[in-house]
């Protein structure tokens, strides 16, 4: 639902959900341990430039119990390292691109951790950012594409059937992601009532959505090795100067016998 509409009461579809089922670090709104923002990042997508979001925020009844809930956070396309840091954020600010509104499901009565996502894709900011002919599922099928390492964008409207799934992997930070993707009918309807900007978004005597919704599954499938010592020193209140002194005269001991044995050979080679 977005504030100050006309006519009042309009909204963007929530087309793509991040199912309950996925690996709980996934659904954890956190760039750490393989968290929500680090599964973003892996799909080229991140928060507004420095953080800060300029538009209204839109609100979500997800019927867990909470009621209307504005949005958590606005999430963009980025183009890559080299620019992720601020520039591509504030290109995407500025002139539009791929963006998502998220919400997550956690309230008394269906709390799922489910993560509900709103996508579409804006014109530049001197267009008010409206939205592209398409543009609510030309965005939704792109990150789908992503998130499922496709070479193109998923075309939905040539899928045989609309239950279509996609399976891929991708990887940010060390953590590989392995993302399926299945598209449902039934929780929107094929229509323009109710769309915002749904006077530009339709194509072709179609309406503004196409009624699929993306359900994902994401597991964490790879994560960094963690160094762990050959040698494990419980470090406890009995630990004090003597085993201290003797640790330290092990370790001179090990390398001792090192150069040892590495000067071994010179000395046994006759002159």
């Amino acid at each position: 639902i977005i504030p100050n509409t006309d006519p009042p009461g309009l909204g963007e579809p929530i087309n793509v959900i991040i199912s309950g089922d996925s690996d709980a670090d996934v659904l954890v709104d956190s760039f750490n341990n393989g968290g929500l923002q680090n599964y973003f990042l892996s799909l080229n997508y991140t928060t507004e430039c420095l953080g800060q979001h300029i538009g209204v925020a839109q609100a979500a009844n997800l019927g867990d119990g909470l009621g209307p809930q504005n949005q958590t956070a606005v999430i963009r396309y980025d183009y890559g390292e080299l620019y992720r840091l601020v520039l591509s954020r504030i290109y995407v600010t500025v002139d539009g691109g791929s963006h998502l509104r998220y919400w997550t499901q956690n309230g008394p009565s269906a709390n799922t951790g489910a993560i509900f996502m709103a996508l579409s894709y804006e014109e530049p900011a001197a267009q008010a950012h409206g939205i592209i002919p398409n543009g609510s599922y030309r965005s939704r099928d792109w990150f789908i594409a992503n998130a499922t390492n496709q070479t193109s964008i998923i075309p939905t409207l040539d899928l045989a059937s609309p239950t279509s799934g996609f399976t891929g992997r991708t990887t940010y930070s060390n953590y590989t992601y392995e993302t399926k993707s299945t598209y449902v009918t039934g929780l929107l309807q094929n229509t323009s009532i109710g769309i915002n900007h749904n006077d530009t978004v339709p194509v072709d005597g179609r309406p503004a959505i196409d009624g699929l919704v993306a359900i994902l599954d994401v597991k964490i499938v790879g994560k960094p090795q963690r160094f762990v010592p050959l040698v494990s020193i419980e470090n406890t209140k009995s630990h004090n100067w003597v085993s201290s002194t003797a640790h330290r005269l092990s370790r001179r001991s090990c390398v001792s016998r090192i150069l040892v044995l590495s000067l071994l050979p010179w000395l046994l080679w006759p002159a």
